[in-house]
């Protein structure tokens, strides 16, 4: 796998996170990709919303030590 779509990607992001939200290099870069999901999220935006008590249930009925299925 290629480097240049990641690099693409975090260049795009990286630019409208200073020119939207004032952030300086350090700032995007020490952000998890939830932070910058949120940071350039609109107030409700589905997408954005947590998940609900319903969703958190099922997850932890699937995943009861909070790892991923493991085969076996």
């Amino acid at each position: 796998m290629s480097a240049a779509p990641f690099a693409d990607a975090a260049r795009v992001l990286s630019g409208l996170a200073a020119r939207l939200l004032g952030w300086r290099p350090h700032e995007f870069w020490q952000a998890t990709p939830d932070e910058l999901a949120a940071a350039l999220s609109m107030p409700g935006d589905p997408v954005a919303a947590p998940p609900s008590p319903e969703a958190i249930a099922a997850l932890r009925v699937l995943f009861p030590d909070g790892s991923e299925t493991r085969d076996g």
